[in-house]
């Protein structure tokens, strides 16, 4: 019960049914989960400890991450997702790189539905780390994504981001299927760098529109 309340809010809040700043209700969420008030008030205090709950007064609100904290969280990524697409042009079987092959050309029905592009973004990226055939780095990166939960926006829905982004992905499984570590490496990077960009540019005109309503 209790890992079924956890898992059920988890993702609940990384599909975006709760965002940063929403309020979780114990009360609400046990009606909603078909379970008791216990094994979700131990589902919340855990995601509490995990830091995707704060605290604002008695309530727990879904949290959101500061400038810095971003900037923590996209350093961190791209040295782990650099590393498992340089394990994954080691490790990757044929029938993972045509699995990823397939996503790409799958992922451009999405082009004008963002929400849409930035799920399958996800899986596009889980699917690398799977081919790192490295199963302490599948995990490190599960929490990395967990934290990219709390960002209130996808980089996708900047003009222009979504091609851009499946070239990229595009330019990172080539380098993977011709078995190039360092060229997938860096591919990969260089893609979380421009999302990173991105997104910064997204918060700031974000910002000006709050300043001048």
């Amino acid at each position: 019960m209790q890992k079924d309340a956890y898992t059920l809010i988890l993702e609940a809040i990384e599909g975006g049914t709760y965002r940063p700043g929403d309020r979780l209700v114990e009360s609400e969420l046990a009606e909603r989960l078909g379970v008791s008030r216990t094994p979700v008030r131990e589902a919340l205090q855990r995601l509490e400890t995990q830091s995707m709950l704060t605290r604002d007064g008695r309530s727990l609100i879904v949290a959101s991450l500061d400038h810095n904290q971003l900037a923590e969280l996209y350093v961190v990524r791209a040295e782990l997702e650099g590393l498992a697409a340089r394990l994954a042009a080691k490790h990757a079987t044929e029938e993972e790189i045509r699995v990823l092959e397939d996503m790409i050309d799958e992922d451009r029905a999405h082009l004008s539905d963002p929400e849409a592009l930035s799920r399958a973004n996800r899986r596009f990226h889980k699917q690398i780390h799977l081919a790192s055939h490295n199963r302490y780095l599948v995990q490190q990166l599960g929490l990395v994504h967990r934290s990219m939960a709390l960002l209130a926006t996808t980089s996708l829905a900047a003009e222009g981001r979504g091609e851009a982004a499946l070239a990229e992905h595009d330019a990172i499984v080539s380098a993977i299927a011709n078995g190039d570590e360092i060229g997938a490496q860096t591919a990969l990077r260089a893609h979380i760098s421009k999302a990173f960009e991105t997104r910064l540019k997204l918060d700031a005109a974000s910002q000006r529109r709050e300043s001048d309503a």
